[in-house]
């Protein structure tokens, strides 16, 4: 596989001179036409040491306005990033849309070494290979375009590296005894690095094999490979959104048809489409006993108790640095608030966050959804709590048209993944869905309206929402049956009784809470 970067290739001082000039002109003016695209480019430098990865990266930054590139190098994680989910570090340095991001040595260095020290197997290390493959996948379904270059030189190339910049007194820092280390490592590290990159290397984030050893032709071969992918991926960009706007306008233009057929016919829309029969069948809300209540005397009785319970479980969590992220989703008036509240009032403020999510900002809409919610992740110990969340995407954004349908369905998986991670690191997660009748939630909007204090949670937003209940429900029970999963299990809260509604909330917690201690002893 890296034969064909050992071949010695060279570019002459003159003729790389020659398209310098230009080259540096293209890639600025291509920077600018990136500034107002709405996808970012993640660039990714790996490979053998010595082989002009910094340099590369440096020259990049040189030739192109560093205000609109994010540059990153990693190395061993810091405690603040070994407290949280390993690709938190990762989330939280990709570049909005417009910017480009230079990643060296990221997500791939930590499983290459641990395979070529033989810390971990191959299935161990396929394994860390293919959540790198969807997190990768996951940008590029968003949008980014993801550029990888391994930058190669043989082994007696690469001894002849490290020896020139020992030499030099203003480059012989770059040279340490883990560098040599490496090169006695050599074949271990070829080896790994060829599963490496036939595991990882597809059409959306491709790897691209470089010579390293002339300075020249590495650089050339990198800025040219940017510039044309960029161009490639600017018009290809063009075509994809006229072509979603015209399968839109397609789609609506087949349902107004199918709507107006219906009524030339003197039938029914909803019975004509099926979701008339359907909506009469159970579904997993429609299945809950939702007359579940508590008389004042139980809930007083259980709230303490539950609280006194929570405390010691939260506190023991929180010494064996444990954290947790509880997810509230339901209807609007649901009773999201008032169980949060409750819960919290067991807890120190210093040791949780609430995490309240409306309609993203600007800086939020610039990255992939998920994005805000990785950021928002806390320190271990500690709980981070979501009053609504990334659930949004296959609820509001799909009922409203905010996400189009290819965005939507592919964000179960996601999601999937994501909470998969989350799991994975050690923290408990708790979702819970408050789900209220339609009754019951227009009985409370008629409240809000009538207490001062209340008055500005009700919004025009909260009305049109009824009118598309049974979308929204819709919604609900493909989420739930997508998402529910046996490590990541949905919590379905009955809640046209507040005081039932809560009591379930904390002691679910609760139970979350010693389940994972438990596993601990």
């Amino acid at each position: 596989m890296f034969r064909t970067a050992e071949l010695g290739r060279t570019v002459s001082k003159e003729d790389f001179e020659a398209v310098a000039g230009p080259l540096r002109i293209e890639l600025i003016e291509l920077q600018q036409k990136l500034r107002s695209a709405g996808f970012p480019v993640i660039v990714i430098f790996a490979g053998v040491d010595g082989a002009g990865k910094s340099e590369t990266i440096n020259l990049l930054n040189e030739w192109m306005d560093p205000r609109w590139i994010v540059t990153r190098a990693y190395g061993q994680p810091s405690d603040e990033e070994r407290e949280r989910p390993h690709f938190w570090r990762y989330w939280r340095d990709l570049p909005p849309r417009g910017r480009i991001g230079l990643f060296l040595s990221p997500w791939y260095s930590q499983p290459l070494l641990e395979r070529a020290y033989g810390q971990i197997d191959d299935a161990r290390f396929d394994e860390r290979l293919s959540r790198i493959a969807a997190f990768e996948k996951e940008l590029a379904d968003d949008g980014a375009l993801i550029l990888k270059f391994w930058m190669h030189l043989g082994k007696k190339e690469q001894k002849k590296r490290l020896k020139t910049l020992e030499k030099d007194p203003n480059e012989s820092w770059r040279v340490t005894e883990r560098d040599w280390t490496h090169w006695e490592m050599y074949e271990d590290f070829i080896e790994a690095s060829e599963r490496l990159i036939v595991q990882t290397s597809v059409a959306h984030a491709p790897w691209q094999i470089v010579e390293g050893s002339d300075n020249r032709y590495r650089s050339l071969t990198v800025l040219t490979a940017i510039r044309d992918a960029a161009l490639r991926h600017l018009e290809s960009q063009k075509m994809r959104n006229k072509l979603v706007h015209t399968l839109d306008a397609k789609q609506r233009k087949q349902e107004e048809q199918v709507e107006q057929a219906a009524v030339e016919a003197g039938a029914d829309v909803e019975h004509a489409s099926g979701r008339q029969i359907l909506s009469r069948l159970p579904s997993i809300l429609t299945a809950l006993d939702m007359d579940k209540s508590l008389s004042k005397k139980e809930y007083s009785a259980r709230l303490q108790k539950g609280r006194a319970r929570l405390n010691g479980l939260y506190r023991a969590a929180k010494a064996k640095g444990i954290s947790s992220i509880l997810v509230f989703e339901g209807w609007d008036a649901g009773g999201k608030g008032g169980a949060i509240r409750r819960l919290t009032a067991a807890m120190d403020a210093r040791d949780y966050q609430v995490i309240p999510v409306a309609a993203p900002t600007d800086e939020e809409r610039d990255h992939h959804y998920l994005w805000r919610f990785w950021r928002h992740l806390s320190r271990a110990g500690r709980a981070t709590i979501y009053d609504r969340s990334w659930y949004g995407r296959v609820l509001v954004e799909r009922v409203e048209g905010f996400a189009t349908q290819e965005e939507w369905k592919r964000a179960y998986s996601e999601i999937r993944d994501f909470e998969e991670q989350l799991v994975e690191h050690g923290s408990v997660l708790v979702k819970y869905w408050f789900h209220v009748t339609p009754e019951e939630q227009l009985a409370r909007f008629k409240k809000r309206e009538e207490t001062p204090y209340k008055r500005w949670k009700l919004t025009d937003e909260d009305w049109r929402n009824r009118e598309k209940w049974g979308d929204y429900e819709a919604a609900v029970n493909e989420m739930v049956e997508r998402t529910s999963t046996h490590a990541c299990p949905w919590t379905l809260v009955e809640g046209d009784d507040k005081r039932f509604a809560r009591v379930k909330a904390l002691e679910t917690y609760c139970e979350a809470l010693e389940r994972r201690l438990d596993g601990e002893k």
